[in-house]
C-alpha cells in the first residue's frame, strides 16, 4: 500500500488501528494497511500509528522510521496528552500525560522505557506521580518514577507487581491523589484494577472499560478478565453513580468523548449489561475493538 505494509510481528492489540482506523484495518487476527495515504494529514497518522506499535510492525516506504516524525506525546485535548510509544510488557496499553493547573504532571500507566523518552515526556512539565491501573501495566512504572523522581501509586490487589510503590491505595473506597484527581477502586479486570478520574472530564480506566469502535459504545473485555467478572460487574454498580467525566481514556480500547451525561447515562447501561455476563475462558481474538 504505497510501500507501507505490517510485518508479521503484529500482535494484534489495537494500538496501531486507534490512530489510524480508516487505513489500518484488522484482518485474519492481525493489523493491515487497507489503502495507502491520500495526503499529508493521512500519512501523518500513519506514522502515529507506526511510533506507537510495541511491536514496531508498521513500516513506512522507508523501512526505518524517521524520528524527526515521531508526534508523541500528542496532545488530545487541553492538559492531556497521549504518550505513544507503547511497550511490549504492558501487551501494548496507552498510556497518558495529564498536565496540572500548577505545571505539574501525572503519568497514568507507562510507555516503553527509553532515556529520551523519558526526557521528552519531562518536558511537559515536571512529573510528580506515575499511577498505576493495575498489573499489567506496572512493568516500567518504577523506572519511569525513579528517573522523574516521581511517586508511584497501585493498589494492594496488585501490589505483587509493583511491591516498592510509593503510596499503596487500599479497600474500595475512593482515595484522593491531589486536588481534582481522585482514584476509584475497581476489582474486576485484575483484584487490584483502578480508575483515576480527573477534574469531573477524564476517565483512565486501565483495562476495566473502553470504547468500542465496533459497538460505538462503552464495553468491557469479558473475554480477557483475570480476576472476576461478577466482581467488575459489581465495580462498576458501585461506582457508576458517583463518576462524571467526558472523556474515557483507557490502556486498551479506543478513547472516546462524549458530554458528561450521555457518558453517566451509558456507563450506567454498561453496568447493567455487565450483570448478565458470565465467567468465560481467556480469549484475546474475542475483544470487540
Amino acid at each position: 500500500m504505497d510501500g507501507w505494509y505490517v510485518d508479521d510481528r503484529c500482535s494484534n492489540c489495537d494500538a496501531a488501528r486507534q490512530f489510524a482506523p480508516d487505513l489500518i484495518g484488522e484482518v485474519d487476527g492481525r493489523s493491515q494497511v487497507l489503502r495507502p495515504p491520500r495526503d499529508e494529514e493521512e500519512t501523518g497518522r500513519l506514522h502515529a500509528a507506526a511510533f506507537a506499535c510495541p511491536t514496531r510492525s508498521i513500516r513506512p516506504p522507508a523501512g526505518q522510521q524517521d524520528s524527526r516524525l515521531d508526534p508523541f506525546p500528542m496532545v488530545l485535548d487541553e492538559g492531556l496528552l497521549i504518550c505513544g510509544h507503547n511497550s511490549r510488557h504492558t501487551a501494548g496499553a496507552n498510556s497518558y500525560l495529564l498536565v496540572r493547573p500548577s505545571g505539574t504532571v501525572m503519568m497514568i500507566d507507562t510507555p516503553r522505557w527509553n532515556r529520551e523518552l523519558a526526557e521528552r515526556y519531562a518536558a511537559t512539565g515536571p512529573v510528580t506521580h506515575v499511577l498505576l491501573t493495575h498489573r499489567d501495566h506496572a512493568a516500567e512504572g518504577r523506572r519511569y518514577a525513579d528517573h522523574f523522581g516521581a511517586r508511584l501509586w497501585i493498589h494492594e490487589g496488585d501490589l505483587d507487581a509493583a511491591p516498592d510503590a510509593d503510596h499503596v491505595i487500599r479497600g474500595l473506597e475512593p482515595v484522593k491523589i491531589s486536588e481534582g484527581v481522585t482514584a476509584h477502586p475497581l476489582p474486576g479486570h485484575t483484584q487490584g484494577s483502578v480508575l483515576y478520574l480527573a477534574d469531573d472530564r477524564y476517565c483512565f480506566s486501565g483495562d476495566s472499560f473502553y470504547w468500542s469502535r465496533a459497538t460505538r459504545d462503552l464495553e468491557v473485555a469479558e473475554s480477557v478478565t483475570w480476576y472476576s467478572i461478577q466482581e467488575l460487574a459489581a465495580s462498576l454498580t458501585r461506582t457508576a453513580g458517583r463518576l462524571r467525566f467526558e472523556w474515557v481514556l483507557p490502556g486498551h480500547g479506543d478513547r472516546h468523548r462524549l458530554t458528561a451525561d450521555e457518558m453517566s447515562r451509558r456507563l450506567t447501561a454498561l453496568a447493567q449489561r455487565t450483570r448478565l455476563l458470565r465467567p468465560r475462558p481467556v480469549d484475546f481474538t474475542a475483544v470487540r475493538w
